[in-house]
């Protein structure tokens, strides 16, 4: 039996997955995937179309799939820990940990600040605890890797009775940075001691300020929401809108959540997909000022970005659009033309591989 460490990375509409052999070289014995929940379901392992399922398969159901497939071809694997990626640690949680049944009760409390992912993420550590007991269950969080922002890049200009009542700036997709620093200070180490934007463009998008490999200021806030355009969140917008929406338009709260995280966006502005890949294929009018948007906003962020560096030696792409999507990874650039050379990478998002590294971390202090 090989020991194994089993990483699941619960996003808003897809689950993914890496089993590592538990080595410090953590070789990839699998990986898979379960993308367009809720719309185009398709399952995927190592590259190759497994399974498709109906436009109703659920968050559950697709974990389900996950673990039918793992318990049919993980014979041969003795699961040593599961690791997840929790979007959201609140101020508790600023490194990885043990998921406890007090860890979870507290990461609970955190659904209202990012209601997209966290109850998928934490409805999926469950499952697996039930039906996995003797594997550490550890989360890593998107957050963490920001905790150490200082004040001014941590606050919002707010009463101070609510910014202690934990109303302040987080920023996400920590884990995406992490690993870009990781292989930014292996390839490119002089890079990697400068001045570096990286940008996570993906369904969920966001950029972040990196100096010395530590994040110095990142464009999302308190939730998810803020910052760039995204596939369906809105971004950056005027607190003064969402008032209008409720008393001049009579919209609910739950219908302001709705239509800021699932109905704006690429989505809202094209009308038609909130799918780079799409709106980059199609002719429509909609869809080139959707695309010509999203590279604009993103632009404007990286020189607010540069500005909290002092500069820019590097910019950084990553994620699904980041990686692939070479036409607005230029259109980006070009908006930057007015300032001062700098140097552009693409690197490959791997969020599971440093959930692997951080639980092989966590192992190994539980030994000693």
């Amino acid at each position: 039996m090989t020991d194994a460490i089993f990483v699941l990375n619960a996003g808003s509409s897809s689950l993914k997955f890496r089993i590592f052999g538990a080595e410090d070289s953590l070789p990839l014995l699998g990986s898979g995937r379960i993308i367009g929940i809720g719309s185009k379901p398709e399952f995927s392992v190592d590259g190759k179309i497994y399974k498709q399922f109906r436009a109703d398969l659920s968050q559950s159901g697709a974990l389900q799939e996950i673990i039918d497939w793992l318990k049919h071809a993980g014979k041969e694997l003795n699961i040593i820990a599961m690791g997840h990626r929790i979007v959201h640690g609140g101020e508790d949680f600023s490194a990885p940990v043990m998921l406890t049944g007090y860890v979870l009760e507290k990461l609970s409390e955190l659904i209202p600040l990012a209601p997209l992912h966290q109850p998928h993420a934490l409805s999926s550590v469950k499952i697996l605890k039930a039906l996995y007991p003797e594997p550490a269950q550890i989360g890593c969080f998107d957050t963490a890797f920001h905790a150490s922002h200082v004040p001014v890049f941590r606050h919002y200009a707010l009463p101070k009775h609510l910014r202690d009542r934990g109303v302040r700036r987080y920023g996400f997709h920590g884990l995406s940075y992490e690993w870009a620093a990781h292989v930014l200070a292996e390839k490119h180490p002089e890079l990697a001691q400068g001045r570096v934007v990286a940008a996570h463009l993906g369904n969920g998008a966001s950029l972040c300020a990196m100096k010395a490999g530590k994040s110095i200021d990142t464009t999302m806030g308190m939730t998810a929401l803020d910052g760039l355009p995204m596939g369906t969140r809105c971004g950056s917008i005027d607190p003064g809108v969402t008032l209008h929406m409720m008393r001049e338009l009579g919209m609910s709260a739950d219908e302001i959540d709705r239509t800021l995280s699932y109905e704006s966006g690429l989505k809202g502005l094209s009308g038609i997909s909130g799918d780079m890949r799409e709106l980059v294929a199609s002719a429509k009018p909609e869809a080139r000022f959707a695309v010509d948007y999203f590279t604009m906003m993103a632009a404007q962020h990286v020189a607010r970005m540069a500005v909290a560096l002092g500069g820019l030696d590097a910019l950084i792409f990553t994620g699904g659009i980041g990686e692939h999507q070479e036409s607005v990874r230029q259109a980006i650039v070009q908006h930057l033309a007015f300032l001062p050379s700098f140097t552009t990478l693409v690197v490959e998002a791997d969020e599971e591989r440093m959930i692997a590294r951080h639980c092989m971390t966590l192992l190994k202090e539980g030994k000693q």
